[in-house]
């Protein structure tokens, strides 16, 4: 890597998750005001059977201390990030070509990662040739508002996903709508699970299914308490089951969850590929922050 004098690169490892969280914190919070990164998604993330983190990540350090990482994470995804205090120094450069390299390498045909709209880590990767695949948002519940009650149709309930084929089938709904619209490969069992119930800190209500009147499962919720705030990271209902209100009335079940657990604060991210924004508008969620999601095409 092309680095500045005095910095140094190498692989990380499962134990530089903490440093990498503080590194992608800083940065959030000089980018967008407030932190959304979590420590145990970063582990997550790692611990996937599938993920080969030496093979696909870079640290770089100046001294004892990491000042910038990246990753190639699975399918046409990445991630990057450079403390605020090391901007400006060509570090991120360097990242993006490393990341470029390592996903060529990888036989990827396109590279990407999403960035706050109009933040520094936006604006230089458009000057590199990135372009504009999709945009997200996160949306939050405002506090003390609460969504309307969505009632569930007959013979329909909603309950916590207690058993490993509950967990499995909770997979398979979410996979089976989310390729709906994600160009990426099927996300192996294993994966998911390292995601959502090995994830640190996991606790059993945190993954509720709804049930149709013959007990299978035909949606599924996952929500994750950091603090005072509870997120769902994952949302989904079968195809064929869309149109009655399971989303929405998961939606309500995991904020109602998440305030009996200590949240005051209720919030979910979702991209311009799902078409679901107006829907959370459409229940009293608002817009907090803009990110885009910038790509680069390898071939």
């Amino acid at each position: 890597m092309d680095l500045p004098e005095g910095l140094t690169a190498r692989p990380l490892a499962m134990t530089d998750a903490r440093a990498v969280f503080e590194v992608m914190a800083a940065q959030e919070l000089d980018d967008v005001g407030e932190v959304v990164i979590e420590e145990a998604d970063i582990v997550g993330d790692w611990q996937r059977p599938s993920y080969d983190l030496a093979a696909s990540s870079v640290g770089v350090f100046d001294g004892d201390r990491l000042v910038g990482y990246a990753e190639v994470s699975g399918s046409f995804h990445g991630d990057a990030a450079v403390h605020p205090d090391h901007r400006g120094r060509g570090i991120g450069t360097a990242l993006s070509v490393w990341m470029r390299e390592r996903a060529r390498e990888q036989g990827l045909t396109v590279i990407g990662m999403s960035v706050p709209e109009g933040s520094p880590g936006d604006r230089l990767l458009e000057s590199l040739g990135y372009f504009v695949r999709w945009n997200s948002w996160v949306l939050q519940l405002p506090e003390g508002r609460e969504i309307e009650t969505q009632p569930l149709p007959e013979g329909y309930s909603i309950r916590t996903a207690e058993t490993e084929e509950d967990v499995r089938a909770a997979h398979d709904v979410k996979e089976d709508a989310f390729l709906e619209w994600s160009e990426r490969d099927r996300e192996p069992f294993e994966d998911f699970e390292a995601r959502t119930t090995r994830r640190p800190g996991f606790e059993p209500w945190n993954l509720r299914i709804v049930v149709d009147p013959a007990g299978e499962c035909v949606g599924v919720c996952n929500v994750q308490l950091s603090e005072t705030t509870g997120f769902v990271s994952q949302l989904a209902t079968r195809k064929d089951q869309r149109g009655k209100g399971l989303a929405r009335a998961l939606l309500v079940d995991a904020f109602a969850n998440s305030r009996e657990h200590g949240a005051t604060i209720s919030e979910l991210s979702t991209d311009s590929r799902t078409g679901a924004l107006s829907l959370y508008e459409k229940v009293g969620m608002v817009v907090t922050s803009n990110w885009i999601h910038r790509a680069y095409r390898l071939s």
